[in-house]
């Protein structure tokens, strides 16, 4: 009985946040218009702990299913009427109604703890309804194509792929590549779904700091193209700083999903670089007017073509720095490293990470990571200055000597934990 009441109690709260999104949704409704509202969802959810509690106690669970069965035939001829008399064809507050039955249920017979989340979730997910919509409508059926058929791929391919080393050297897993090729995916994706949904017209910063997230390289490309035309170019140089400070945060974001571990080596180095960037950039947009936008053809990071050729690459530099490692050592990390962070920080991050543990130690590994990220901003610095005028690329070049500053600094005299 000392356990049942706070359950009950439960139920009766997953009802009533519930009904609390539905009732104000509906506030401006005339009194006695609407079939269900905080009232009627919050004894929802008790009713449905009742009924598991009296399953409990009669030890037959046909009263729980028997009590489910008929509340959702006098909550569902309710709505119907309702949805007549206002011609409305939306089903949500049915099943809505009935989630709540069934969580009530579930925090009385079940595990509470899962019913209480799935309860908040459900309240989310309802007032979500504008920010969804709106989100499909932002995207086109070509992009939420190429996340399904990624979504199948993954949830088929994935589990049907050898979870182990198919080389001589143990560096080529086919599960790990298509899971890390996956993750990396779904994190630029992030940053493409903020690029489709907030749009590239709300400023250069705004614009640049987004599609970063997807390629800081190709941000700086088409940021020193523009520079070609515009006679102000000091701004664009310091969005693209901007752009390389993201670069290097999504590299320890990445860092502490697969190996959290190194990110004592690399930690306190790589945000300073990133500090060292984002100060430049703040100090090269000063005199930034509303208008510039940095014009990307944005494409979905969950095309198969690049994600095949991604896992392709990746595949070869992870075969490649486990055949260094187990010749010539650790040593050879930074090397390899180096070489594919050239191609893509990705790539040479992630085919690093995954030898903590088998053929390399954690500061080994986050040494490797730190040479990717430095090769790679020279790289991108090249680059600019192969295509950009100097006025871009002069300030760019400071901001890069600022946060190569900051990271040897950093590097040589902050603790490594």
């Amino acid at each position: 009985m000392e356990e049942l009441i706070p359950r009950l109690g439960l139920a009766l709260a997953i009802g009533l946040l519930v009904g609390l999104e539905r009732g104000w949704r509906e506030r401006d409704a005339p009194d006695r218009s609407r079939t269900a509202g905080i009232r009627t969802y919050g004894i929802s959810g008790l009713l449905g702990g009742i009924a598991a509690a009296l399953a409990n106690a009669l030890g037959s669970a046909s009263v729980l299913i028997a009590g489910f069965i008929g509340f959702a035939a006098v909550f569902a001829s309710f709505k119907w009427r309702e949805a007549e008399h206002d011609e409305d064809f939306s089903v949500t507050g049915v099943i809505a109604g009935l989630a709540v039955f069934a969580l009530g249920a579930l925090a009385v017979a079940g595990d509470h703890r899962a019913a209480a989340a799935a309860g908040a979730g459900l309240a989310g997910v309802l007032a979500s309804r504008e920010i969804l919509h709106g989100l499909l409508r932002r995207l086109t059926w070509l992009e939420l194509r190429s996340a399904l058929i990624l979504a199948v791929m993954t949830a088929i391919v994935l589990p049907l792929l050898p979870n182990r080393t198919i080389d001589p050297w143990g560096g080529l897993n086919p599960w790990e590549v298509w899971f890390f090729t996956v993750l990396t995916a779904a994190i630029s994706f992030l940053g493409y779904v903020a690029v489709r949904v907030l749009g590239t017209t709300r400023g250069l910063v705004v614009s640049a700091l987004a599609g970063a997230v997807i390629s800081s390289t190709a941000v700086t490309l088409t940021l020193g193209r523009a520079a070609k035309t515009d006679g102000d170019a000091m701004p664009k140089a310091g969005a693209a700083s901007l752009a390389a400070m993201v670069s290097i945060t999504r590299v320890c974001v990445i860092a502490a999903i697969v190996q959290p571990q190194v990110l004592g080596t690399i930690g306190l180095t790589a945000l300073a670089a990133a500090l060292g960037f984002g100060l430049s950039g703040m100090l090269l947009l000063v005199r930034i007017s509303d208008g510039p936008v940095v014009d990307q053809a944005a494409r979905s990071p969950f095309e198969l073509g690049p994600l095949l050729a991604f896992a392709l690459l990746f595949g070869s530099v992870s075969t490649v720095n486990a055949a260094l490692a187990s010749h010539v050592g650790e040593g050879g990390l930074v090397t390899t490293s180096a070489i594919s962070g050239a191609l893509d920080v990705d790539v040479a991050v992630l085919s690093t990470l995954r030898l903590v543990g088998t053929s390399a130690s954690a500061a080994a590994v986050g040494e490797a990571v730190l040479a990717a990220i430095a090769v790679n901003s020279l790289v991108r610095l090249a680059m600019a200055v192969a295509i950009a005028p100097a006025r871009f690329w002069i300030p760019l070049l400071a901001a890069t000597a600022c946060a190569t500053g900051f990271a040897v600094t950093a590097f040589l005299f902050l603790p490594r934990f």
